[in-house]
């Protein structure tokens, strides 16, 4: 029997919303959002040096709510994740 491996499906790309200032960030996952904010020993610059893949790192900077600018500024974000990230952003004509 060959064994055919399995692809994962990639990370789902976060839904962005216009904040109060006008600046579009994905809409944060409030239960990652307040482990985040109240776990000691969990914050970004700990996890920075866990050994987490881009895939994670990347869905996880959207699940916090980062902003879509900072985004396409991470090292680990990819093109084409920001890209698609960019074109869901894009309201129709007559939409707004």
């Amino acid at each position: 029997m060959t064994e055919h491996p399995i692809t994962p499906p990639p990370q789902p790309i976060q839904p962005l919303i216009e904040d109060s200032h006008g600046v579009l960030r994905f809409k944060a996952n409030q239960i990652v959002r307040h482990l985040l904010d109240t776990h000691p020993t969990c914050d970004m610059n700990k996890l920075a040096l866990m050994d987490f893949s881009d895939d994670d790192r990347q869905q996880f900077a959207q699940l916090i709510g980062y902003s879509l600018c900072g985004y396409g500024e991470l090292s680990y974000a990819s093109d084409a994740n920001y890209a698609a990230a960019e074109a869901s952003a894009i309201i129709p004509p007559g939409a707004g």
